[in-house]
């Protein structure tokens, strides 16, 4: 048996004419920007597919050298391997690389020359739907030492990003879709009320501030808060607040709620109460829309703020919820993640059992619109490497758009990590009912505020058309 934890090569007289080596690699957003990083080129233009570039070759295209440094690789660590050393290099390029391509590329031996070691190879790539993009012959010299040298894995690569630019984007996304008419629930400190007026500043919203008047006006005098363009709804205290704002919210007066300095309980036990006319058919839940310069893109991790120990059933809808703001934020099909400590089924954990039933639910069209995949550990969830060590094959592993927690414990201490100790960037919104609900915490920032705004506006605007 061969042993994998070495790099062997092969020496010039155990070549033959025929010896054939592949490899296969899918060209992600992520190569080609660190390609043309390294090269000093162009980044491809997936920031805007319909730019003209982009349109003139159907899809974000990519610098087709990346695919041409996979021959390469190959002939540095395959065919023959360590210690030959590249003669010349002739290549066509026949189509454009597309991100998402998953490429086969191929070399085999055509020509040996035993006068100077003088190996000729002819090249290939082919793509998914098996149409050359690259054909070509490359010429190298092998050697007659054997080589061997233990083998290591590569360190993996992230680009970072910054997390403040991903609010600024989303901030940038909702404002031309209109400011929505939106109740604030008790704001009564000057956090929670100057975030309602900078969101408002900004063009997301038209807040209402239901609140006891006399109370706001001090605070606003007291932190310098402009109130008079403003409509307040004066009431006695926060329980009639959070009564108040939901059927405003249930007659159509607003088009979502945002929490104020009241407790989260007592706004949803409002926002719940059957007789309030906002529950839909759905179990409502929260999603944290997170960005930090670790992970490549956006992710949603749900459910860390509403559902403490969720039944099977309420993982479905807490899935469907998260799978519809990935919609709604222009993710087609998210990559779900359902988390567990463990990656395989283990009847004495039942998390790992009831990611395995939604998984099938979602084979059987019980949940749609995405794809699912679970249980995962975490490191399986965002980490190619891991997931690739541990021979986990998967659309999702590596790359999820969505982390489905057990329950609400592990999910608050997972996103408050993320955001403390990995510096991202973090918007809150709870789903499930006929309006979004603006769900911050008291030690939210002032960009998570706004861009929690953001979000709901872009789900008012869903809702304007999909009704929940």
């Amino acid at each position: 048996m061969q042993d994998v934890s070495v790099l062997r090569n092969q020496i010039f007289d155990e070549l033959a004419v025929g010896d054939v080596a592949s490899i296969e690699r899918t060209l992600t957003a992520q190569d080609a920007q660190l390609f043309a990083l390294q090269s000093g080129g162009f980044e491809p233009p997936n920031a805007d597919p319909k730019s003209d570039m982009s349109l003139q070759f159907q899809g974000v295209v990519a610098h087709s050298m990346w695919a041409a440094s996979l021959f390469s690789g190959i002939l540095g660590t395959r065919l023959p391997g360590l210690g030959s050393i590249y003669r010349r290099q002739n290549l066509q390029f026949l189509q454009p690389i597309r991100i998402g391509d998953s490429l086969r590329v191929t070399v085999k031996i055509l020509r040996l020359d035993p006068t100077d070691l003088g190996v000729v190879l002819d090249c290939q790539c082919v793509n998914q739907d098996g149409v050359v993009v690259i054909e070509g012959e490359a010429e190298i010299t092998a050697t007659r030492e054997h080589i061997v040298v233990d083998r290591t894995a590569l360190p993996e690569v992230r680009l970072l990003t910054s997390a403040k630019a991903g609010s600024k984007a989303l901030i940038d996304y909702a404002r031309p879709l209109g400011p929505i008419r939106i109740a604030v629930v008790h704001p009564c400190d000057a956090l929670s009320l100057s975030a309602a007026l900078d969101a408002h500043k900004a063009g997301l919203i038209e807040p209402v501030l239901v609140a006891p008047a006399a109370r706001l006006h001090a605070i606003a005098a007291e932190a310098a808060l402009d109130l008079t363009s403003l409509s307040i709804v004066d009431v006695p205290h926060s329980h009639a607040a959070a009564a108040q704002a939901v059927k405003m919210a249930a007659q159509g007066e607003v088009q979502a709620l945002m929490k104020g300095s009241l407790h989260t309980d007592e706004l949803m036990a409002a926002v719940l109460t059957s007789s309030a006319g906002l529950r839909t058919k759905r179990r409502v839940s929260h999603c944290f829309l997170m960005q930090t310069p670790f992970y490549p893109r956006p992710f949603i991790i749900t459910d860390a703020a509403i559902n403490i120990a969720p039944s099977l059933l309420d993982k479905a809808d807490i899935i469907r919820n998260a799978i519809d703001l990935a919609h709604v934020i222009g993710v087609e099909r998210p990559r779900v993640a359902i988390l567990a400590a463990v990656e395989t089924i283990n009847p004495s954990m039942p998390a790992t059992l009831e990611a395995a039933a939604l998984c099938k639910m979602a084979d059987r069209g019980q949940i749609s619109g995405a794809v699912l995949d679970g249980p995962l550990a975490l490191d399986n969830a965002v980490s190619p490497a891991a997931a690739k060590i541990k021979g986990i094959r998967s659309e999702v592993a590596g790359q999820a758009d969505v982390l489905v927690v057990p329950d609400l414990e592990s999910g608050n201490m997972l996103a408050k990590q993320i955001e403390y100790m990995g510096d991202a960037a973090s918007a809150g919104i709870v789903i499930g009912a006929k309006v979004p609900i603006v769900l911050t915490s008291r030690a939210d920032s002032r960009e998570a505020r706004i861009s929690s705004c953001a979000i709901a506006v872009m789900l008012a605007s869903y809702y304007g058309n999909s009704p929940p």
